[in-house]
């Protein structure tokens, strides 16, 4: 799967509640504590194993930092888009 290019990958995120970090996309949810968080970090690990594509997750209490990018390919792709989408439905 290739890499986006930037005008892709701008037109994309702006679309979604991600912010672009250089070959990234970045997500931060804030929840009321820090079971909430891992609930909310256990459904991304099952959206992501559905898909077999999976973000790094950082997990601060009740902050949970999403990255995605497609490190086989060295940047964003179209699967990190469509993660990056279904995510969002999570947090909606």
């Amino acid at each position: 799967m290739a890499t986006l290019d930037d005008a892709d990958v701008e037109a994309a995120v702006s679309h979604l509640d991600w912010t672009r970090d250089g070959d990234a996309l970045v997500k931060v949810v804030t929840k009321a504590d820090f079971a909430e968080a891992m609930q909310f970090v256990n459904a991304v690990a099952d959206m992501a194993e559905s898909v077999n594509h999976h973000p790094d997750i950082a997990i601060s209490w009740n902050k949970v930092t999403l990255n995605l990018s497609t490190h086989s390919e060295g940047g964003i792709t179209q699967a990190d888009i469509d993660l990056a989408g279904g995510i969002d439905g999570l947090t909606a």
